[in-house]
């Protein structure tokens, strides 16, 4: 009982497993494989911009601007498509990553140049990315019959029993898995959130893997972009709003470190989906979205006090950067 206790994976997974249990007795064909796809499937873009928060989290920082670089990537691929609607679908979704990815950039740039705390960047981006959003539309929405049916039919399509945008989350989920486990990139990472003093000492450049982690999760942020606006089929200035808040909720619940260097993709994936079921669960069985949204914050700040706990178990002392800059910079 102990050792499943400390696993926090296993644990959430039988948590998410009890609570499917449990809302099934209230809920007609909760648990039947159909609906747990279809929750699967509302949860996906969640999981792809919770992973590319996990790693700007696992580098000791936070972006609390992607759901404005998912507004705005999606706005401008959908004004593209319907203006220029002989555009190649591909083209188009290679142009949102490629949004993105320099948003990201920015954020990252301002944040390993200039010093800037993260926090502070991501909250002043995130109120220009929306910004931007509305001077790009004139304050207008896209709607779905201005969009092409390819643009708008690719996330819907089926295969082997589930959506495009499904299987493209499981990519997302398992080109990260390789990113953070297999590459270069990924262990400096976990470096310089775990202990960014002795990462420097060892040849990590803490700031550019910053950077780095920062235009991943922009990239993510821009392919959400397009696959919010072709799954919902509408485009407008205020979509996604407060998603930055459930990305981080959805870190936090699996168990990913805010103080950065700890944490795994099937924590963040089975975090998204603990919040997928309950975002599922609760209209379905009467409880009002006020109650919904007290609900979920009580679970966000009992998932931060467990990691806390745990992380003081463990030993884990918490160091400031104390490193010269010349050092932290280099």
């Amino acid at each position: 009982m102990q050792n499943l206790l400390k696993n926090r994976e296993l644990l959430l997974g039988l948590i998410i497993v009890g609570m499917i249990l449990g809302f099934s007795t209230r809920a007609d064909n909760f648990a039947s494989p159909g609906n747990l796809a279809n929750i699967f499937n509302d949860t996906s873009i969640l999981i792809i911009l919770a992973l590319g928060q996990m790693v700007v989290i696992l580098t000791k920082s936070i972006d609390l601007s992607v759901a404005a670089n998912l507004a705005f990537t999606g706005m401008a691929v959908a004004m593209l498509d319907a203006t220029y609607p002989g555009l190649p679908l591909a083209l188009l979704i290679v142009l949102a990553i490629g949004i993105g990815a320099a948003l990201g950039a920015i954020n990252g740039f301002l944040v390993w140049a200039l010093q800037i705390p993260p926090i502070v960047v991501t909250l002043g981006t995130l109120t220009i990315y929306r910004g931007m959003t509305f001077v790009l539309s004139g304050g207008a929405w896209v709607n779905a019959h201005q969009m092409q049916p390819d643009f708008l039919g690719f996330p819907r399509m089926t295969v082997l029993g589930l959506p495009i945008l499904s299987w493209v989350a499981i990519g997302i989920v398992v080109l990260v898995s390789f990113i953070l486990t297999r590459t270069t990139f990924g262990r400096s990472t976990y470096a310089a959130g775990g202990n960014p003093i002795a990462a420097v000492y060892a040849g990590i450049d803490v700031g550019r893997a910053r950077f780095l982690a920062f235009v991943l999760s922009g990239a993510l942020a821009g392919l959400s972009g397009y696959l919010w606006v072709s799954r919902y089929a509408v485009a407008y200035v205020d979509i996604a709003g407060g998603f930055e808040l459930d990305s981080v909720a959805a870190n936090v619940i699996g168990g990913i470190s805010i103080a950065g260097g700890i944490g795994t993709v099937i924590g963040t994936v089975l975090g998204a989906l603990f919040l997928g079921v309950i975002k599922n669960a609760l209209p379905v069985i009467g409880i009002s979205p006020f109650a919904q949204m007290a609900i979920s914050g009580i679970v966000i700040v009992l998932a931060v006090v467990f990691n806390a706990r745990a992380e003081r178990k463990k030993g884990r002392i918490i160091l400031r950067d104390r490193a010269p800059k010349s050092e932290v910079t280099a």
